[in-house]
């Protein structure tokens, strides 16, 4: 149970630490530099970052279930906040998902071919859902510091 609390709270830490700095920090700091710039950066930060949160994603799941069926006998021992951050988890995987299947390989296709404008909507589509997952991953974090 403690080796799983370690990695599902490490695997947490750096998926929704990543997005904070993202989101919170980088984002602010290049919004006035040129386009092109801006777009080429993004897309070296998101292709470092994705395999952390593949990684992160798997780390949770893998070792959420663990504690869920080993150190709770399943879901009807877990309590409420269990639940609740275990459907919370599997959202943010889902927009995950979707961020990594659809508006990234689109953005990355944007910024090699120069287009500016395709490349910056897709940024945008990007931007709200790591702003969602962002909001998610608090959220759930705070659910699981206090055990409610």
């Amino acid at each position: 149970m403690t080796f799983g609390l370690i990695i599902h709270i490490l695997a947490a830490i750096l998926w929704v630490g990543g997005m904070f700095f993202a989101y919170v920090v980088l984002r602010p700091t290049v919004q006035e530099w040129e386009a092109l710039d801006r777009l080429n950066l993004w897309r070296g930060v998101f292709q470092r970052f994705f395999p952390w949160v593949w990684a992160s994603a798997l780390g949770l799941l893998l070792s959420g279930y663990v504690m869920i069926f080993v150190g709770f006998g399943g879901f009807s021992g877990a309590g409420l906040h269990v639940h609740v951050m275990h459907f919370i988890g599997l959202i943010m995987i889902t927009l995950f998902c979707y961020l990594y299947f659809v508006p990234w390989p689109a953005f990355r296709r944007a910024v090699d071919e120069g287009d500016v404008a395709i490349a910056a909507a897709r940024l945008a589509t990007i931007r709200r859902i790591v702003g969602a997952n962002l909001t998610l991953g608090l959220l759930t974090a705070a659910i699981g510091a206090s055990g409610r």
